[in-house]
């Protein structure tokens, strides 16, 4: 008789012999709300979700599209209501303690620490120094840690000091990708089999392929393929006041939000979030076209109609769905009941053929 083969003993061998090697699933048990219910449902597939610990995501776009805002402020501010620790990385030297406050995020030293650095290396170093000791806890001490890198786009070699100190402008075209790629890499490697996560703002710049018109993101696609959710932004005007209606000065930002890449649910949609300098981002702003889009609010007349699981219609002006509070909380509760239950049946159906 074969003698059966032991996994556990093969197992803690190879984990003891090789460095950096954890064995078994490393599935995301922590999620982290973006501050926007339509955000979430598109790079998490879940209204309540968002970003998930222990892996990359990386927020890109233009000056001035809300990456800072969405990454520092309700990210930040989210992770540490649920008791996550946040190391924030300021390669930008933007980042100011007032404006963190006034988005609700706690500067307490026990609750965030904020680090001003300019050079990819020294953010390796500290990264990789921080999961040295991280590593040397009991599992007991261990706290949830997010990092937030902003941005990735300032983020220097030692070629570009040298280069700027000699007056040489041209910058550190060939090793930066390389930095950068290397640096997220290695993150994904350190943080996947630990509740630590990474999310990263970057910089765009306009494409020069006809055939490729969507914007480019810097420093190479290497850093892109490492991480688990990448999502492209876009500034537009919101020329909008409190109500809706149609102003024409700039009271905001209309952030298009493109996910350009999501392991967690279908890639390539996109959503407008507004963000009103006054009042700052709805959560629920972008649902009302995602709903559209899906084809679970549809045009009647010159109101938007909800029919729900038991026939009952609701119709309402949009302004009224806009608004949000519990008309769109019941759709996204049936939606996720109804996508749960068409999923469990796919399932089956798969089992039974």
């Amino acid at each position: 008789m074969v003698k059966a083969f032991d996994v556990s003993k093969f197992r803690k061998t190879l984990t003891k012999s090789i460095t950096g090697m954890s064995a078994g699933f490393h599935d995301p048990t922590d999620w982290i709300s973006t501050g926007n219910y339509a955000l979430n449902y598109l790079v998490s597939g879940d209204f309540n979700k968002g970003i998930p610990l222990g892996k990359v995501t990386v927020f890109a776009g233009e000056s001035g599209a809300g990456k800072s805002y969405i990454c520092s402020g309700n990210i930040v501010k989210a992770a540490q209501d649920q008791g996550i620790f946040v190391v924030l990385i300021d390669s930008e030297n933007a980042l100011d303690e007032t404006w963190l406050q006034a988005l609700n995020v706690d500067t307490d030293e026990k609750k965030l620490l904020k680090l001003n650095m300019s050079m990819i290396d020294d953010v390796a170093k500290t990264v990789s120094t921080f999961m040295d000791d991280y590593k040397a806890m009991s599992d007991e001490d261990r706290p949830k840690v997010l990092f937030v890198i902003d941005s990735l786009g300032m983020l220097l070699t030692p070629t570009d000091v040298d280069q700027f100190t000699k007056g040489d402008m041209k910058g550190d075209m060939g090793r930066k990708p390389k930095a950068l790629t290397a640096l997220v890499r290695n993150c994904v490697n350190m943080f996947g089999s630990h509740n630590v996560g990474l999310v990263a703002t970057n910089h765009t710049y306009a494409s020069q392929d006809m055939f490729d018109p969507d914007d480019k993101i810097s420093g190479g696609q290497g850093f892109i393929y490492a991480s688990s959710i990448v999502v492209a932004m876009k500034k537009l005007k919101l020329k909008e006041d409190e109500d809706g209606n149609k102003v024409t000065d700039v009271r905001g930002i209309r952030a298009g939000c493109k996910v350009m890449k999501t392991r967690y649910a279908k890639p390539f949609e996109g959503v407008q979030v507004k963000i009103p300098y006054e009042t700052g981002m709805n959560p629920y702003s972008g649902l009302v076209d995602l709903f559209e889009k899906k084809g679970i609010l549809v045009k009647d007349g010159n109101r938007l109609k909800y029919v729900d699981s038991k026939g009952t219609e609701t119709k309402e002006y949009r302004k009224v769905w806009e608004s949000g509070g519990e008309l769109l909380d019941n759709i996204m509760k049936e939606f996720v009941d109804t996508d749960s239950n068409e999923t469990e049946k796919e399932t089956v159906n798969a089992v039974e053929e």
